[in-house]
């Protein structure tokens, strides 16, 4: 019976003395300061907004980062203000055990540029996004498209993005005065008439058929329109 009260009490010793390791460990944790300050850009992308930026978000409306108690530090805050920036998709925003606080943030991608009195970009979501005082984004540009127009366009700049080839050749959309679009290739005189974006990956599919075989027959340069827009029909005009 001793025996079994000795173990008994060795558990609930253990066990105070847990809970008291647990709250010392806590308030030495609430009385430790922000150290340093540190950004992570996930993904290869351009820096479209700058650290210093990232920087200046994560301290303002918090006085010195660093010098803030960790018990007053609202990450979601910091996160809401971070997300509210215009270059930024996404953040996650932590503290590690040494006092750092640290930011991993995901950029807005811009797949196409609108020539427009003010320019701006196309996003990945198809939403306007500003353009960039630290990068300009190597994309097509897009002419005589307004931003209420965006979700017209957006499917064929999602084609261009997403395909290898299109990527590769096409540096710019123009929409015409019948509202159909064509592209400028960049290695390649003659404009590209897609028409309507309607059964896109069809026409898509029969240029790469045609560019293929006229690039064997050395032809390519003697066209100044090549048209889609005809019912499986690749129609060219020479120059």
């Amino acid at each position: 019976m001793k025996k079994r009260m000795l173990t008994y009490l060795k558990f609930v010793g253990l066990f105070v003395l847990i809970i008291v390791l647990f709250a010392f460990a806590g308030k030495r944790n609430e009385r430790r300061k922000i150290k340093e300050v540190y950004d992570e850009f996930v993904e290869e992308q351009e820096p479209y907004i700058s650290e210093y930026m990232v920087n200046k978000l994560l301290i303002q409306n918090h006085g010195r980062v660093t010098n803030v108690g960790k018990e007053i530090l609202v990450l979601n805050t910091v996160e809401k203000e971070l997300d509210s920036h215009k270059m930024i998709e996404h953040s996650d925003v932590y503290l590690t055990v040494n006092g750092e606080l640290r930011a991993r943030i995901k950029q807005r991608t811009p797949i196409a540029r609108v020539n427009a009195v003010t320019p701006f970009y196309i996003d990945v979501t198809g939403k306007r996004m500003p353009l960039s005082k630290s990068y300009s984004a190597h994309v097509p540009i897009v002419h005589n498209v307004s931003e209420r127009e965006l979700s017209n366009v957006f499917p064929l700049l999602k084609k261009i993005r997403e395909d290898k080839f299109l990527k590769m050749h096409v540096v710019a959309i123009y929409r015409n005065a019948e509202k159909s679009y064509e592209l400028e290739l960049r290695t390649n005189a003659f404009r590209l008439v897609i028409g309507k974006i309607e059964d896109i990956n069809r026409k898509i599919k029969n240029f790469k058929a045609f560019y293929q075989k006229a690039s064997k027959d050395k032809t390519l340069n003697k066209y100044k329109k090549v048209s889609l827009q005809y019912n499986n029909q690749v129609v060219c005009t020479f120059k």
